[in-house]
């Protein structure tokens, strides 16, 4: 199977793979500069490596279980014909990573995971539209809601002991609603409902 998938489908189910999580088209480009043409997306999808759904005016893909061991036993391949330099450097790192693994006892899904503090970061960007204003957690949750409620937590956590992010109490509480309370992370054990990111100097 692997010999007939194109050198594009096959960085799409790495980079699935490394993301984990599910990717939209513009989320693909913006990572890897891939674009995933629908003949070449219908093909994953017929051969079960990933699903794809669509959002709005575009689709949205996710790596199947079968597309997870599909890219394991990738690790173990050669580079691609034509695949040039940095692909043959990809390859190189896939196989020191499978090396890793057999020796380590490990798995894939234990190696990569979400990062989820950048796409926190990321949502508030898309809410803030390029300012500096306070954004309630309640709304940032709201954007990622495929994001389990201790791994958004711990996000902001991370975040707060970054240089230029703010992660504080709403001063007038009467402002607060239920939404916005079950919303909150406690940090120092106080209540914070509002992120600020100061854009970069």
């Amino acid at each position: 199977m692997s010999d007939r998938l194109t050198l594009t489908q096959r960085c799409v189910l790495l980079v699935l793979l490394a993301e984990a999580r599910e990717l939209t088209n513009a989320e693909l480009y913006g990572l890897a500069g891939l674009r995933l043409e629908k003949p070449q997306r219908e093909q994953l999808n017929e051969r079960g490596l990933i699903a794809s759904t669509k959002v709005g005016r575009t689709y949205a893909h996710e790596l199947t279980d079968r597309g997870a061991v599909w890219c394991a036993e990738e690790m173990t391949g050669p580079r691609p014909a034509r695949s040039g330099p940095a692909g043959g450097a990809l390859y190189a790192v896939l196989n020191g990573l499978r090396r890793h693994l057999d020796g380590s006892g490990q798995v894939v899904a234990e190696i990569f995971r979400p990062d989820v503090p950048s796409r926190v970061v990321a949502a508030y960007a898309a809410v803030a539209k390029g300012t500096e204003n306070p954004i309630r957690l309640a709304v940032l949750r709201e954007r990622l809601t495929d994001v389990s409620r201790a791994e958004f937590d711990g996000a902001v956590e991370r975040l707060a002991g970054r240089p230029g992010v703010h992660v504080h109490g709403e001063a007038d509480q009467k402002t607060l609603t239920d939404r916005d309370h079950d919303a909150a992370v406690v940090l120092g054990g106080t209540a914070r409902h509002v992120l600020t990111i100061e854009a970069a100097r």
